[in-house]
């Protein structure tokens, strides 16, 4: 007759050993808990629920502003210099004092200049097109359309459009108009081939109670950018959809570079990416007033400071 055999039991040196290893298997599965994701972190995409207002998270490693390696080019001596636009060449487009429009250089040459045959007040530029060259006067409420070589293209009285004011004007890329009515509270889409409106975004509802200051408008890679000084900077899509806010408050404008949206601030300039909502800080030149700075734009090669002097350009890297 057969016995079963038991189990037998394991030497000391055995019963070490494994106690040695659940110690080991329980110091992993704690430090796993420890970096385990949010569930929001790993939620899908369709499912997530977008905030009106979307904070800016701080890229890792970004507290203090970087430093920029700057090399001052030249300075346009160019008194109390208004509104202002770079296009894609990186051609620089600003305002004077007598709101004629003079045409630069990347580097700060002067190449050209429009002076208008009535005058008006330059409240905004926009040249990013290339092809054309919106120049909107906010005290005429009056739209002018300039070629690459600031020769008049056509001019537009609003008030042949609607009845309203318009605050803030920009070009599109497909040379409609995107106009701020701010007595109405309208966000438009204008045509200038055929001196229509195309569609009219109402503001009452999505800006609600607030107060709102709205100071510029600008079109950037098939979005719509208000930017109100009070509350932040609402984003449509290019039929004019609201889609967020972004909650950055006390600017009057704002710029473009690559994917990034970028303003000056607190003696630094502010990059915030469009997409994976980081932000890095770069500090002005040492020898600039950050109280002086009322406008900053940064093209590939080179960034134009704005002061009551001029014009500071600086090759950048």
């Amino acid at each position: 007759m057969q016995r079963r055999q038991g189990l037998q039991p394991l030497a000391p040196q055995g019963r070490a050993i494994m106690l040695l290893v659940g110690a080991l298997l329980l110091t992993d599965v704690a430090q796993a808990q420890v970096t385990v994701p949010s569930a929001a972190s790993v939620a899908p995409a369709a499912k997530a629920v977008v905030s009106p207002v979307q904070p800016a998270l701080t890229a890792e490693g970004t507290a203090a502003p970087d430093a920029a390696p700057w090399k001052l080019v030249r300075l346009i001596k160019l008194p109390n210099p208004g509104a202002a636009s770079l296009d894609r060449r990186g051609v620089l487009y600003v305002a004077d004092a007598d709101n004629n429009l003079r045409q630069y250089g990347p580097e700060g040459l002067l190449l050209n200049t429009y002076a208008p045959t009535q005058p008006g007040h330059v409240a905004q530029v926009e040249a990013w097109n290339v092809t054309s060259t919106l120049v909107f006067n906010d005290d005429r409420q009056q739209l002018i359309l300039l070629d690459r070589f600031l020769a008049l293209i056509s001019e537009v009285r609003l008030a042949d459009l609607f009845d309203g004011t318009v605050r803030a004007a920009t070009l599109a890329p497909d040379n409609r108009i995107w106009l701020l009515d701010e007595s109405n509270l309208v966000l438009r889409e204008f045509d200038p081939s055929t001196k229509g409106l195309i569609q009219n975004t109402p503001l009452d509802l999505i800006i609600g109670r607030s107060r709102p200051d709205f100071r510029f408008l600008r079109q950037y890679q098939n979005n719509t950018y208000l930017v109100d000084r009070s509350t932040g900077i609402y984003v449509f899509d290019n039929l004019g959809t609201y889609k967020k806010k972004l909650p950055f408050t006390g600017l009057s404008t704002v710029g473009f570079r690559g994917d990034e949206l970028y303003y000056s601030d607190a003696g630094a300039i502010h990059f915030f990416h469009l997409y994976n909502q980081t932000e890095r800080r770069v500090a002005l030149p040492p020898d600039v007033d950050p109280a002086a700075v009322h406008q900053v734009l940064i093209g590939e090669v080179y960034a134009y400071i704005f002061t009551p002097q001029g014009v500071s350009v600086y090759q950048i890297k």
